[in-house]
C-alpha cells in the first residue's frame, strides 16, 4: 500500500523532524509494539513495526511536498487495511509537527 502525506515544510526541516521523532517512536509505542527505524540516506527511512505476532515493514521517502509511505501489509492483515492506513496517516503527520 502506498500512502502520501502532504506537508508544507522545507525538505531539510522535514528531514530534521522525521529524524527527531522517529528516534522516539519505540518509546511512544508504549510496550504495545516494537518499532525499529533505520535511515538508508537523507531522504529514505526503513521501519518495521511488530505487534500481535505480525511485523509490518514500511519504507518512507521524504519529498519536497510529501512523505510517501510504502507499507507491506501481510495478506492475513488485509481485513485491517483501512485501520492501518488511518494509523499511518495520523502517526506520519505527527512526525512532522
Amino acid at each position: 500500500m502506498r500512502i502520501a502525506i502532504p506537508h508544507s515544510l522545507e525538505r531539510d526541516e522535514a528531514r530534521r523532524r522525521l529524524r527527531e521523532k522517529t528516534s522516539q517512536a519505540a518509546l511512544k509505542a508504549d510496550g504495545m509494539a516494537t518499532v525499529t527505524t533505520e535511515f538508508v540516506d537523507d531522504d529514505h527511512l526503513k521501519m518495521a513495526v511488530g505487534a500481535m505476532g505480525y511485523t509490518v515493514d514500511c519504507a518512507v521517502e521524504i519529498t519536497d511536498s510529501e512523505l510517501v509511505v510504502d507499507v507491506d501489509i501481510p495478506a492475513s492483515l488485509g481485513f485491517a487495511k483501512r485501520m492501518i492506513e488511518g494509523l499511518i496517516r495520523d502517526k506520519s503527520a505527527k512526525f512532522l509537527t
